[in-house]
């Protein structure tokens, strides 16, 4: 019996394990602490398998003209997932990937290689550490930028923050997108209360997800999207249109009233996101 890639990570203690998907050939997940972080079709890296990822890769389709490259930041590389796919629809985009867990990439990196000419850059520490010590260049340069960042199941506190969102959107050009993965549960409080802080960044914000979890009846994730001009309206149908189904976005006016007067998070308030019942991933549906 052949034994799955796996590594206790250094930093966190976490047990990061590389498992084969048993109905998509070349295809595989990482789990990470029993929480599965991330799906990888190593044939085809443009399908996209975890539902809130999907509706990240309509949202980078919407970026600029089809296939034109781009340049993306990503804070947390999982098993860089989302840079596969850049990569693969939008060849010759500039990317880097921030990630704290050096073993967890070179995990990834030997058991699921990255594409050989891809301009993929790693740099190594904690998101929000290294994002103040990116390049001057890079400010002002940044098409996209994803926070996808998750210890264990939760996301840290400290990139949840109005400091923090204040810090990554002075990367981005000024039509530049930044889409944040939130994970919360009924109530949505801290779903609402990062679309607030978001908000309060950009001025311009759409929130996506199933139509359950945007009405607060169970666990999973909100894609929140952000951006300092306003996110062309055109967007909305496609978003929808692509999936999965049932879905809803969430912008404007009706933006504002399901945030609900939910506070903006500062670096003295900020807490982790709440964490899922263990039962919600012992299949396997989470990840980045």
């Amino acid at each position: 019996m052949t034994t799955n890639p796996s590594i206790v990570l250094s930093r966190s203690g976490y047990l990061a394990v590389i498992e084969p998907d048993r109905w998509v050939p070349g295809s595989f997940t990482l789990v990470v602490d029993g929480t599965p972080q991330s799906h990888v079709n190593l044939e085809d890296p443009s399908q996209l398998f975890f539902e809130y990822i999907q509706r990240i890769g309509h949202v980078i389709d919407q970026i600029g003209m089809p296939g034109e490259p781009i340049t993306a930041l990503h804070l947390g590389a999982g098993a860089f997932t989302l840079p596969r796919y850049i990569e693969a629809t939008r060849p010759g985009s500039r990317q880097q990937v921030i990630e704290i867990e050096s073993d967890l990439v070179e995990l990834v990196r030997k058991h699921l290689p990255l594409p050989r000419h891809a301009s993929i850059r790693v740099r190594h520490g904690d998101a929000r550490e290294v994002l103040g010590k990116l390049p001057p260049g890079l400010r002002g340069q940044v098409d996209l930028l994803v926070v996808d960042v998750f210890s264990g199941a939760r996301t840290p506190a400290h990139v949840t923050s109005i400091e923090f969102y204040t810090e990554a959107v002075a990367l981005l050009k000024p039509d530049g997108i930044i889409v944040a993965n939130v994970a919360d549960g009924p109530g949505l409080a801290f779903a609402r209360g990062q679309a607030a802080t978001m908000l309060a960044a950009t001025g311009h914000v759409a929130v996506l997800a199933e139509t359950q979890i945007l009405k607060g009846r169970r666990f999973g994730n909100v894609v929140v999207v952000g951006s300092r001009e306003p996110l062309p309206l055109e967007w909305m149908p496609r978003l929808l249109a692509g999936g999965p189904h049932p879905s809803k976005v969430v912008d404007e006016g009706e933006l504002r009233n399901w945030i609900a007067g939910a506070s903006i998070v500062t670096d003295a308030t900020a807490i982790q996101s709440p964490p899922p019942a263990k039962s919600i991933f012992q299949t396997g549906t989470r990840g980045d």
